[in-house]
């Protein structure tokens, strides 16, 4: 399991999540992305970002059986802490951030590719937030950012997913193609940007976060909050066990 990270020609930073099976990442592997963007954003040479990853698909949200082996709520609060740092840097990065989705994005990887500047899928791609099915709460900040008001609330309840080609006529996926061009296209993308004077695309980037109409930072926290009274009540830990007695490896 890692994050491994790399710099392309003219300033292209690409950071590859590699958790198998499904990249349900654990506490560590959140706060390592985060850190990953920080310092991405802090160098100079960065133009702009690749968030990819190896494997069955993208994100599979928080690795629930490590939540559930760890005693107590260090592993839930480690969890929720890392998902916010990590979510909270792909905003705040100075550069734009391509998140760049094959497969399943579900759970903590809407939170990331909610945040990003731009997606790009694979035309196998879906994305969902099955928190309610897990006692939980939490991404729909970032879902709401993908879908419109009411199909967001029809999501969020039933725990259904959504393509990346319907993602992509309400334009919140840019593009959408073979997975086989994913990298391909998505590289292409981001050398458009890297072309570009650094100065007026971190200036872009800062300008664009400061007329968005919602605190996504803020927003996302409140969210926690309710995760946090599921939890203390006991109906969270009824759903992950039941998640992990299931067997199953996917957070849907």
């Amino acid at each position: 399991m890692a994050l491994e990270i790399s710099m392309q020609d003219k300033g292209v930073r690409v950071v590859t999540m590699n958790y198998p099976p499904v990249n349900a990442l654990p506490v560590q592997g959140w706060f390592d992305v985060a850190t990953a963007m920080r310092e991405a954003g802090a160098d100079p040479e960065t133009r702009v970002v690749v968030l990819r990853a190896e494997g069955r698909g993208f994100n599979a949200g928080v690795d629930i059986k490590e939540m559930q082996r760890i005693e107590g709520f260090s592993g839930l609060l480690g969890a929720n802490r890392g998902c916010y740092e990590a979510f909270k840097a792909i905003y705040e990065c100075p550069v734009p951030v391509i998140s760049v989705v094959n497969g399943f994005c579900l759970g903590g990887g809407v939170g990331l590719v909610g945040n990003s500047d731009a997606i790009i899928a694979s035309d196998d791609a879906y994305f969902g937030v099955p928190e309610v099915d897990r006692g939980a709460l939490g991404a729909a900040t970032h879902l709401a950012r993908l879908v419109p008001p009411h199909m967001l609330r029809a999501m969020y309840f039933s725990a259904r997913t959504v393509t990346a080609q319907r993602l992509h006529e309400f334009g919140s996926v840019d593009q959408v193609v073979p997975r086989d061009r994913l990298d391909e296209t998505a590289f292409e993308f981001a050398a458009q940007i890297a072309a570009k004077d650094p100065r007026v695309i971190r200036a872009a980037k800062e300008a664009l976060n400061g007329i968005d109409p919602i605190d996504v930072n803020r927003s996302y926290r409140f969210e926690q909050g309710f995760t946090f009274e599921l939890n203390l009540a006991g109906v969270a830990d009824e759903h992950r066990d039941e998640f992990v007695a299931t067997g199953r490896t996917l957070d849907t």
